[in-house]
């Protein structure tokens, strides 16, 4: 069995990692741009202001409520392909006049999104952007590695690393590539310690990931193996049982357990305080994916970890910008030994373009905010027990996966939905696997009771309560 001390062997070998790469001349360090603020004579002293607010206002509901041209909405009814040409306008004469849609629109409430504290439409997170954009202009100037990381895009690493409890931050382009820069760096740690040839049983690293994590986990992984330094092993979904088997009977002392928090298509939890008992018991390196428990999740926001009290059991941690943030942008939150190994072996983060400074300033104010906005949260969660209470089937999170088996059922029901004002989503395979179709309701903050009242009266009218299954019992989705 190994050690309980898994996490400072893990400090041992990337500590090794890292002076075989400083040896090489290889280690890379970020270069920071100090932007300097300048006088804009064009922003007032209001605009500049960091405003919160204590209940939902009106701009919050461009959140959920959209509109889609008609044209649009009978091509979704039929299930056809759409180019998105089908919007037809025609200038009113005179250059400086605005323009006049012949097309006509139908309004939708959003029920498919992850904008779910409603941050999107905030005005102080687009003001930040605006004066951050008027200020430096759009940028970056070039990947992070040579001068596109500046003193904004440190300050929303840091603010980051404090939401998670974690010593340090990287900011990487998409929640994607910061999934793809981990894996890929972590697949470098057997080939660096085995002097960059093909890595013994003992120096292979070996991975164990839940059977139903995100794509960009699973990308991540198929890279790293390309290494031949990494053995990936499935693990039935939330089956403490099985990976502790797994475990058990692996030889191999690097081991790595790598898991989505809250499942994008299930809306079920990671099995966090088993995990950290099995972390205790095995010493592997536990790597959560918090894409859509950060912000929404703990009594400050800091995601499923923070929820389930295991914040110190986590030793990397993923995030995304472009979920309850309302902005773009990943993040990996982990300690400064391994955020310098990322940065010099995470691929999909050395050669992209930093982040722009607007957005980046924009995801900093949506930090900021959700942090003194906690009713958003409370918001959120209240809708869940509203979605229960009205239909009774037993959600735990804002993300409920309705399955009704198959395509044309998912598809109808979706059809219905729209047809009585509500865009919710049918999901179908290869996303999920055939006869789980299913529909994919995402809560927000901004959503009423009054929504939640609509949209179950007209999901009553396509869907039966009492058979819809919200947890999948299929061991694996179907992949592209």
């Amino acid at each position: 069995m190994e050690s309980p001390n898994g996490a400072s062997h893990w400090d041992n070998w990337v500590g090794e990692a890292l002076s075989t790469l400083d040896s090489l001349k290889v280690l890379r360090s970020l270069r920071p741009i100090s932007l300097r603020t300048q006088k804009n004579e064009n922003v007032s002293d209001e605009a500049a202001a960091f405003k919160v607010f204590d209940e939902m206002q009106p701009w919050d509901r461009s959140s959920v409520e959209v509109e889609i041209a008609q044209t649009t909405f009978h091509r979704w009814m039929h299930d056809t392909p759409s180019s998105g040409d089908e919007f037809v306008y025609t200038a009113v004469s005179g250059e400086d006049e605005p323009v006049a849609y012949d097309e006509k629109f139908k309004k939708l409430t959003l029920f498919s999104g992850n904008d779910y504290l409603g941050l999107s439409s905030h005005p102080t997170i687009g003001r930040a952007a605006a004066m951050a954009a008027q200020q430096h202009g759009m940028g970056p100037r070039g990947s992070a590695l040579i001068c596109g990381y500046t003193n904004y895009h440190r300050l929303l690493e840091s603010s980051l690393a404090d939401l998670k409890k974690k010593e340090d931050c990287l900011l990487c382009p998409t929640g994607f590539a910061a999934n793809m820069a981990l894996m890929t760096a972590i697949g470098s740690i057997g080939s660096l310690l085995a002097g960059n040839s093909i890595p013994s049983e003992d120096e292979t690293i070996a991975v164990f990931s839940d059977a139903l994590n995100h794509a960009s986990i699973i990308d991540g992984l198929r890279l790293a193996e390309r290494q031949k330094s990494v053995k990936v092993f499935i693990y039935r979904h939330c089956d403490m049982t099985h990976l502790n088997k797994l475990l058990s009977h692996c030889r191999m002392r690097k081991k790595v357990v790598v898991t989505d928090g809250l499942f994008s298509m299930d809306g079920d939890f990671a099995p966090m305080v088993e995990l950290a008992d099995l972390r205790k018991k095995h010493g592997f390196l536990l790597v959560i994916d918090d894409a859509h428990g950060t912000f929404v999740c703990g009594k400050n926001g800091g995601g499923v970890a923070e929820e389930f009290n295991c914040e110190k059991d986590v030793d990397i941690c993923i995030g995304t910008l472009s979920k309850a943030a309302g902005c773009h942008g990943g993040f990996i939150a982990c300690s400064k030994r391994w955020k310098l190994l990322i940065q010099s072996r995470g691929r999909s983060f050395i050669f992209s373009t930093a982040i722009p400074v607007p957005v980046v300033a924009a995801a900093h104010a949506a930090v900021e905010v959700a942090k003194h906005e906690s009713w958003r949260r409370k918001a959120i969660w209240n809708r869940v027990k509203d979605f229960h209470l009205l239909t009774g089937i037993p959600v735990t999170s804002p993300i409920i996966s309705l399955i009704v088996g198959s395509e044309d059922k998912a598809l109808q029901a979706s059809r219905h939905l729209l047809q009585s004002g509500f865009h919710v989503t049918a999901i179908r395979p290869p996303t999920v696997p055939p006869n789980s179709c299913r529909l994919r309701v995402a809560l927000c903050a901004v959503h009423t009771r009054e929504d939640m009242e609509n949209l179950t009266a007209a999901l009553s009218r396509c869907i039966n309560f009492q058979d819809t299954r919200i947890y999948d019992d299929f061991n694996g989705y179907a992949r592209l």
